[in-house]
């Protein structure tokens, strides 16, 4: 399963606005898509209250997993963007 870390860019990490961003994004693929903290279980990128759940702060590395590698890196490139200023 293709997989790619990232780093949070939002300035209030994968909260309220931003993960209801990425979690919009990932619910347009087919494909199951996964994101987690180190040492965490990965939950789906697909629930806006599921990602919040992951604690993921500024600065945070997350890991974005499916088999969609294409899905991986746009929602990778979503969590590394500041989902705030937009």
């Amino acid at each position: 399963m293709p997989s790619k870390t990232a780093v949070v860019g939002s300035a209030v990490g994968l909260h309220a606005r931003p993960a209801t961003i990425v979690a919009e994004a990932a619910a347009e693929y087919d494909e199951e898509i996964l994101i987690s903290v180190e040492g965490e279980e990965p939950v789906d990128a697909g629930s806006s209250l599921l990602i919040m759940t992951l604690g993921a702060e500024k600065g945070a590395v997350v890991t974005i997993q499916s088999d969609n590698a294409e899905a991986v890196e746009a929602i990778a490139a979503l969590v590394e963007k500041d989902l705030d200023a937009e």
